[in-house]
């Protein structure tokens, strides 16, 4: 919803029946940090508490493939995504989420750097106390469960754990068992959109758009005990496009979302 107001985005995510958000901070969003002052941020609690709507996260697409100016820059980045997390709620702030950049055919030669940077990260967030998710991503280094928990491994810190989305899978023809599965324990954050294409021909759609099976994806959450968030994720290949309507948007995913799991899809009063 980056070219709603705030309040507008908030108001019509409540009314449509979601129960929480996530807040870019990349540049040019209206959650920008640094585009937000202290009464903008009080206006954004009131906000979220008014419409009983709770951050389940904050993305921030960040790279461990940078160089050394950039990811001291990271690490800034980091501690104001803290810093925002608390006031956003002190007792239970959001994660924050990112991808981790290179590209797939790198892994071998990137590897023991980005493990060293996760490592930085680490640090960081353990000094702010603040959870990192890792996201694997089909056109990143990162693109498969075993590497990202090899990552996931060097980092060796509770406040760092994983970003589950199937659709990087699905694209590289990746069975959802075999991939929830090795990751869901680790995982603190949860994606969903759909897919079409492969690995070579990248298509993000909204969730019910693509051949993603929720009914399944359902069964396999239940089975795991997850309890957490299930938070749409429109793609940019998506809200790029030329008249798109991040409110149709938003409704479109909700009614299949809740058709597909099983939830009541009644708006809010």
């Amino acid at each position: 919803m980056k070219t709603l107001p705030l309040a507008e985005a908030l108001r019509v995510c409540a009314e449509i029946g979601y129960h929480n958000v996530e807040l870019p901070l990349n540049a040019g969003f209206p959650t920008e940090p640094s585009r937000l002052s202290a009464a903008d941020r009080a206006s954004l609690r009131e906000s979220l508490g008014r419409h009983q709507l709770t951050v389940s996260g904050l993305m921030n697409n960040l790279s461990l493939v940078v160089d050394d100016a950039a990811h001291e820059k990271n690490l800034e980045h980091i501690k104001t995504a803290a810093e925002f997390a608390y006031e956003l709620a002190h007792g239970a702030p959001p994660i924050l989420e990112s991808v981790l950049g290179g590209k797939p055919a790198d892994w071998e030669a990137l590897k023991e750097r980005m493990a060293d940077r996760v490592r930085d990260w680490a640090k960081i967030a353990a000094e702010n106390k603040l959870t990192i998710c890792l996201k694997a991503h089909v056109n990143s280094a990162v693109n498969s469960p075993e590497r990202l928990l090899w990552l996931h491994a060097q980092a060796a810190s509770p406040f760092v754990k994983l970003c589950y989305d199937y659709s990087h899978f699905e694209l590289q023809g990746m069975e959802m068992e075999a991939t929830l599965k090795p990751l869901i324990f680790e995982t603190r954050f949860i994606h969903v959109k759909d897919s079409a294409g492969d690995a070579k021909n990248v298509q993000f759609l909204l969730p019910g758009e693509g051949r993603t099976n929720y009914a399944r994806f359902t069964t396999l959450l239940t089975q795991s005990g997850w309890s957490g968030p299930v938070v749409v994720e429109v793609s940019a290949m998506v809200f790029n496009k030329p008249g798109y309507d991040p409110v149709a948007a938003a409704k479109r995913s909700f009614a299949m979302l809740a058709q597909k799991l099983g939830f009541n899809s009644e708006l809010r009063r």
